[in-house]
């Protein structure tokens, strides 16, 4: 009996395993259910040491700067104290929350909106009982303001800048000297696909055609 509820546990788990995995690689159900969470395979992709916030600040043809995140009216918070727009980390609703706050507030003539990205240590969020517990050194909270984007008073993207994260990652292999070494030795490699083949192949019997007319 005991063997037999063993062996059904295993299968049941490994069966849930397994379908999270199959719902992952083929996008089908992985937000079905919230019990999904705990058998997709990425569960905890993605997961930094870093909190992040989103500042939007509007720039008029005065020169004069104008915040509008939050906004006057307020702003949706669904979970806990952290407004909606900082849920957007690939920014993919920031224009038209742009656009949604120019259009219902009265303002002078706006050139460009310029979206910050504020970064800082997760540690910095403990509270200051457990803070004191843990660490020895005052709660100096230090932040890194980094500019990702410029919009149009429209929400069109006219400049886009990639992200603190990839930022740091570029500068730590650029001062790696045995990266740079490694890269100076290899060859360099270029891949074309099949469409862009097709395209070269018919340019080349275009030219070879019109030189043979000639």
């Amino acid at each position: 009996m005991k063997r037999s509820i063993a062996a059904v546990v295993i299968c049941g788990y490994l069966g849930s395993l397994s379908w999270g995995i199959v719902a992952h690689t083929l996008h089908f159900g992985a937000n079905a259910h919230p019990v999904m969470y705990f058998v997709v395979w990425d569960m905890f992709c993605g997961w930094g040491a870093y909190s992040n916030r989103t500042h939007l600040v509007a720039e008029g043809e005065s020169g004069t700067y104008y915040q509008l995140s939050p906004a006057p009216w307020g702003t949706l918070k669904p979970f806990g104290h952290v407004d909606r727009l900082h849920y957007d980390t690939n920014y993919h609703l920031t224009p038209e929350m742009i656009r949604n706050n120019l259009r219902h507030t009265q303002h002078e003539p706006i050139s460009r909106v310029f979206v910050v990205e504020e970064t800082w240590p997760k540690k910095f969020n403990l509270p200051d009982p457990l803070w004191d517990a843990a660490y020895d050194e005052p709660k100096d909270k230090h932040s890194y303001f980094h500019l990702r984007g410029i919009c149009s008073a429209e929400g069109e993207v006219l400049r886009g800048y990639d992200s603190w994260y990839r930022q740091q990652v570029d500068r730590s292999v650029a001062d790696n000297p045995r990266v740079l070494a490694a890269r100076q030795k290899s060859n360099p490699f270029y891949s074309v696909s099949m469409h862009e083949t097709g395209l070269i192949e018919a340019d080349r019997r275009e030219r070879v055609g019109s030189r043979m007319g000639n």
